[in-house]
Formats: structure tokens, C-alpha cells, sequence
């Protein structure tokens, strides 16, 4: 069927745009950044100066979310332009082969932003952390199975930033399907690998997703000893104070910063500047490794209230979008596909309906889009569920105490008015009942819409 559907694709005229005015796409996704993590969004404690600059010439997004709280089910939701859950993707795709999600991977079944330029004929790379999926358990889940004629990084959860051992134990660092020993710090061959793609393929359109390991553990900035070896595992390390906290948290963000400025130099140098749109966004709230969330915000990476989802966002492209320009309106990583694929006048599948909107109307005529609701449910690695719901200024926000893994069992409800308590300090639940249940009924069949043909995967806490 996918075949079909790309072949087809290759036929249809592109609608929107000529060949010779398709933009190019640079997508930059960090790991486990808080709302705070970067200077222009309020980073208390050091300036990120190349990434501020994409802020200043470009869009800032101050209300964007990831569509999950931890890693797999962002890339998902990313990468299909749907909610995560219609791909069977809740949890993280676990290193440890006993447990129930660790089978699990994206499968071809999916259609991928990737797929659908790269059959509009754009070269497409994925230089960075995949995580969908373990190619010891099906070579369907190889990111180059998706639409990535390049493919540089590893597929687990993170690796050793020296030393490329996987959360698996296992050396986990490839060019292709080619496991390959590549000397150096991984956010620096990123930024190396990333300049060397848009070098090679200036004269073509092209689409390059760098999905950051950082700031993602294990805590290492460059210079730092090996923290895992295939022999003796990970040996854990945290920072011993605050200051050597925030030491480390500069060490590891301050590359990613740089890597943002080399690209935008590059792009400037080959005359690109002015059809390339740049993104950058974080693919779930703050971990607790380093204090990049926002203090307004409840909650960090894991979590359904605000700080586990709410993420800094900045688009960028010369002379199409107002330098400086900001919006508040509220958006989500399952937008940024519709998003591509209309710029570059590519159809979107009519199979694979997306749940995600157009924001290109947003960032390049700064005009509004239409409400929505938007919904997010997790699944911890134990098992534990939440979900939550945002439908204008009410946020419906559900857990489960004390329930069986992976079940809906003892539903605890609560609600909030987010334009007058952002930080969900007071439960509105029991002032407003008759709100509370009517979110909650449209949050349970949203939920039941994305399981009536879910994709099915192998293995599952149910």
C-alpha cells in the first residue's frame, strides 16, 4: 500500500509551489529541553546566542507543546502528523528486551513527512536519534524504511556522548545500516554530519531532521570520561551541587547552540538563507537532570500538566517570516508535517488523515488558526497512565493512582482555567462539574477514536 502511495505521489503535479521554489527544511528537535532551556524563553542562567538570534530574525510560538511527554511518542506523533496512540506508540520503546514496550517500533504501515518529500522528489536525512523502534527486532523500524535517504545516529533511547553505547548496553552509532566507530563528542558529529548534508545537496531541495541527543543523559559535556561501556553498563553520575548542575546543563546546550549557528552561517554562505525554513523545538518538557523548565509551569518530562509538554518554539526563514515576531496561539509537533507538506505543494495522504493543522498561514501571514482541542496521554515505563485535554482556557487533566500497569483504573479528575491559573495550581473540579465531565467524555472518545484501528504492535502492558 505504501509503495502505491508513493508511486502515486510521483505522478500528481506539485500544486502549490514550482520544483525551482519548493523550500527546504531544516527541523531541529533537542532532547528533554523545558520550556526555559534557551535564553529568548527565559533561561535564567546562561545565554544560548545562536538559537536567541533564530528567535530575533524569525517566529517564537509561546504556547507550542510536544504531543507527548517522553521521547518515542513525540517522534511518532512528529514524524506521521498524527496523535501517537493511532500508531500504537504510548511509551518509550524500552531497552530492556523483557519489557512489554520494547518490541514495539513505527511501522510501515505509517507515512512519514519523509516519505512524502522524498517522493516530491527532496533528499531527505535523519542525522541524530531515531528511537522508533529496534532494528534487532524488525528491519521495518530502520529509519531508511521511512523515508530517509540518509541516516546517521543511533536508533535507542541515548547513548554514551564519548563512548556511543546505547541505553542498551550495545554500541549503537550507524551510517546507513552500517554500524560505524565514529570518534567524538555525538553533538558535535551531528553538527559535522548536518553541514556536510546541506554542502552536498544545495542544488536540490531537501529535508533534514536533527533530532539532538542532547540534553538528554548521560550527563557529559565535551571532555568528560566515559560514562557506559558495553562491559560494565552505565555507570550513573549526577552533578554535586547546583553550580556543577548548571555547569553541565551549559556544557551540553551551548554545542547544540553552536551547531544552530553553523547551520544558519552555512545556509546564509550557500545562498539558501532565503528558502530554507528552520525549526526548532523540544521533543518533551524538562527532565529532572537539569532545571530547564520554566518555574511557572507544573510538572517536568512524564508529566500531562503544562512543564512536561509545553516546549519552546522558533521558526525561521528570511524575508517570509517577521523578524522578531511572536504568536500565542496554541500548537503542537503534530502540525509541523501538514505544515511541510504545504509549503512544498505536496498532497497529504488521503489515507493517513492527519490530526495535526497548517501553520503555515501562521508563521508567514501571522494569521490566527482555528480553535481546537488538543489531547495527550501517557504511559510511564512502569505502566502508570495519564491524560489530559485543552479545549480554549479549560485543561481537563486525569490519573490513574494505584492502578494496574497499563490500565484505566481509578480515575482521579481534575480541571483548571489556564489563562487564570497557567501553572494548575487550583482544581476546578468539583466548582465545575458539569465542565469536568464534559471534558472528560470528549477526552475518553477522542482516546477510543485513536484505538479503532490503531496500528497493532507486538507486545504491550495490555
Amino acid at each position: 500500500m505504501k509503495q502505491l502511495l508513493c508511486f502515486l505521489l510521483t505522478l500528481l503535479p506539485v500544486s502549490l509551489t514550482t520544483a525551482e521554489e519548493r523550500p527546504n527544511f531544516v527541523i531541529i528537535m533537542v532532547d528533554d529541553m523545558g520550556y526555559a532551556g534557551v535564553g529568548c524563553f527565559g533561561n535564567p542562567y546562561f545565554k544560548t546566542p545562536e538559537i536567541d538570534r533564530l528567535a530575533a530574525e524569525g517566529m517564537s510560538l509561546t504556547d507550542f507543546h510536544s504531543s507527548g511527554t517522553v521521547c518515542s511518542p513525540t517522534r511518532a506523533g512528529l514524524l506521521t502528523g498524527r496523535y501517537q496512540q493511532r500508531a500504537g506508540i504510548e511509551a518509550v520503546i524500552h531497552p530492556v528486551r523483557e519489557h512489554p514496550e520494547h518490541r514495539k517500533g513505527l511501522q510501515k504501515s505509517e507515512v512519514t513527512f519523509a516519505e512524502m518529500l522524498q517522493s516530491a522528489g527532496y533528499k531527505t536525512a535523519l542525522i541524530g536519534k531515531w528511537h522508533q523502534g529496534y532494528v534487532h527486532n524488525s528491519e521495518d523500524y530502520h529509519p531508511q524504511n521511512h523515508g530517509f535517504d540518509e541516516f546517521i545516529g543511533y536508533h535507542s533511547g541515548n547513548i554514551d556522548f564519548v563512548s556511543h553505547v546505547g541505553d542498551n548496553n550495545e554500541h549503537d552509532w550507524w551510517h546507513g545500516r552500517k554500524e560505524t566507530s565514529d570518534e567524538g563528542y555525538v553533538t558535535d558529529l551531528i553538527n559535522r554530519y548536518a553541514l556536510d548534508f546541506i554542502e552536498r545537496n544545495q542544488d536540490h531541495p531537501f529535508c533534514l531532521y536533527i533530532p539532538h541527543l542532547a540534553i538528554h543523559n548521560p550527563i557529559q559535556v565535551r571532555g568528560d570520561p566515559i560514562r557506559r561501556t558495553e562491559e560494565e553498563g552505565w555507570k550513573r553520575w549526577k552533578p554535586a551541587n547546583l553550580e556543577e548542575r548548571i555547569e553541565k546543563y551549559q556544557g551540553m546546550t551551548l554545542p547544540i547552540d553552536e551547531g544552530v549557528g553553523l547551520i544558519r552561517e552555512k545556509l546564509v554562505r550557500l545562498g539558501l538563507d532565503r528558502k530554507t525554513l528552520v525549526l526548532f523545538f523540544s521533543d518533551n518538557g524538562a527532565a529532572n537532570d537539569f532545571p530547564s523548565g520554566s518555574k511557572q509551569l507544573r510538572g517536568n518530562k512524564g508529566s500531562v500538566y503544562e512543564g512536561g509538554h509545553k516546549v519552546p518554539f522558533i521558526a525561521w526563514w528570511p524575508d517570509k517570516i517577521e523578524a522578531g515576531s511572536q504568536s500565542n496561539a496554541p500548537a503542537i509537533t503534530l502540525d509541523i508535517m501538514p505544515t511541510l507538506l504545504t509549503l512544498a505543494g505536496v498532497k497529504p495522504p488521503v489515507d493517513h488523515p492527519f490530526d495535526g493543522v497548517d501553520l503555515s498561514n501562521l508563521l508567514l501571514q501571522k494569521q490566527p488558526i482555528d480553535e481546537r482541542p488538543l489531547f495527550w496521554a501517557s504511559l510511564s515505563n512502569s505502566g502508570n497512565r495519564a491524560e489530559a485535554m485543552r479545549d480554549g482556557p479549560w485543561k481537563l487533566v486525569v490519573h490513574h493512582p494505584k492502578a494496574r500497569p497499563g490500565s484505566f483504573e481509578n480515575e482521579k479528575v481534575e480541571l483548571y482555567r489556564l489563562d487564570q491559573d497557567p501553572a494548575e495550581t487550583t482544581d476546578l473540579a468539583i466548582e465545575e462539574p458539569a465542565q469536568a465531565a464534559a471534558l472528560l467524555k470528549r477526552l475518553k472518545t477522542w482516546y477510543a477514536d485513536t484505538q479503532r484501528n490503531a496500528t497493532e504492535q507486538l507486545g504491550g502492558w495490555q
